[in-house]
């Protein structure tokens, strides 16, 4: 049976009704024959039947043990972060996504939990910033925004040695590309926002978890903590995951041929995507994926904020948006938008440059996505144009003078 088959099979019909799809079971609280006697519910920040069977669902697609649903993806990377204390260090993906940076670097330190930040693509690179305060080594891959791969299993075999957990952010893979947990990580965590959900329509968050102590102690602290997902939300999310391998595919047809399209363009600098040769770790995403997922990025020759600026502005079919991961495509620009809380230096450190732009490369026909990149393209470069033959004029003009 296939794992799109398998995931139909697996989402419950209603044992009371018939009904095909998950109740909602829109309440907070639920009578008790006794006090402390009831059907496995009395409230529902602590536990909840459309809640519970997302969980179920979303441990299914990873393999993992335990699942826990949040009110959004930093509500699940704090909740992991809650696994360490005071003193612990957590070694993290140095192109990360700017709001774990943010809970990382401006929550979480100012409580003793120390952050150092390395490129993941080479596990070397994490074996040498290991030391006996490393409790969780946390990687993205692909990473956000530009595309960098981790080699799961090489990653996990470091974290065992020195006993530390391995989180993988499974956001932009998805689990009908990858699944982490059957690779050696600990834990999966995913913004469901983003391609579980699938249609930009509801804020979520998952923790997936291979071992069941550890996934019992997420549990806790989504009920004590409690930011936990909503019935509706958590049904919205069901809904998304019913079609995720049908849009995946989709998505990595459309986005491989705008790559491509991009790599042969003249005012494109840096393509950023695993399904291209040409990209670095193009090996370890073929050997770990089962396709390269919806997300291009690229770099322009020119790399100047105001013609990056000038592009993601005058798109038609990418919308200029936050998020990703959705049906329809969207546009963005990192340094201004998602990593702008990331300090400039430790942003281009990591690769981030100013006329980076990144592609949600959604399931709208690719042609028609190419032919809008072509226009943007055209007005760009008469936009360059312009602004040469103003320096042009204005270095005559001096000339002129000085003679």
């Amino acid at each position: 049976m296939s794992n799109a088959t398998q995931l139909l099979q697996n989402i419950p019909i209603d044992p009371l009704t018939g009904a095909l799809t998950v109740p909602i079971y829109q309440t907070s609280t639920y009578v008790q024959h006794a006090p402390g006697i009831n059907k496995g519910y009395d409230y529902s920040r602590t536990n909840n039947p459309t809640r519970e069977t997302l969980e179920k669902i979303a441990a299914q697609l990873e393999n993992g043990k335990i699942g826990a649903a949040f009110a959004s993806g930093l509500a699940a990377i704090d909740a992991v972060v809650k696994l360490l204390k005071s003193g612990d260090e957590i070694i993290a993906v140095d192109d990360i996504y700017g709001g774990a940076y943010r809970l990382f670097t401006q929550v979480y330190e100012q409580y003793g939990i120390a952050i150092k930040f390395v490129d993941a693509s080479e596990p070397e690179n994490i074996f040498n910033a290991v030391s006996e305060k490393t409790k969780l080594i946390w990687i993205e891959t692909p990473t956000n925004p530009t595309l960098k791969i981790a080699d799961i299993a090489a990653i996990a075999k470091i974290a065992k040695a020195n006993g530390c957990l391995l989180c993988v952010d499974n956001t932009f893979a998805s689990p009908a590309l990858q699944q982490p947990l059957t690779m050696g990580a600990d834990i999966v965590v995913h913004s469901a926002t983003k391609y579980l959900g699938g249609h930009s329509d509801v804020i979520a968050g998952l923790v997936i978890t291979k071992e069941e102590n550890i996934g019992a102690r997420i549990k806790f602290f989504q009920n004590a903590c409690g930011a936990v997902l909503a019935p509706l939300d958590s049904w919205l999310i069901i809904r998304g995951i019913e079609t995720l391998y049908l849009r995946i595919k989709q998505h990595c047809i459309n986005a491989q041929a705008v790559a491509e399209y991009l790599e042969n363009h003249p005012l494109v600098d840096k393509v950023f995507y695993p399904g291209l040769k040409s990209h670095p770790n193009h090996a370890i995403a073929k050997k770990q994926q089962k396709g390269f997922g919806g997300i291009v990025s690229f770099s322009l020759k020119q790399d100047e904020l105001q013609l990056a600026e000038q592009f993601v502005s005058n798109t038609t079919i990418f919308k200029l948006a936050e998020s990703l991961g959705g049906v329809k495509s969207l546009i963005s620009h990192p340094a201004n938008m998602t990593h702008k809380t990331i300090p400039a230096e430790k942003r281009k450190a990591a690769g981030v440059s100013d006329s980076l732009i990144r592609l949600s490369v959604g399931i709208e026909e690719a042609e028609d996505l190419i032919l809008d990149l072509e226009k943007t393209f055209v007005q760009l470069e008469l936009l360059i144009k312009e602004v040469k033959a103003k320096v042009s004029d204005t270095t005559k003009a001096e000339e002129r003078i000085y003679c």
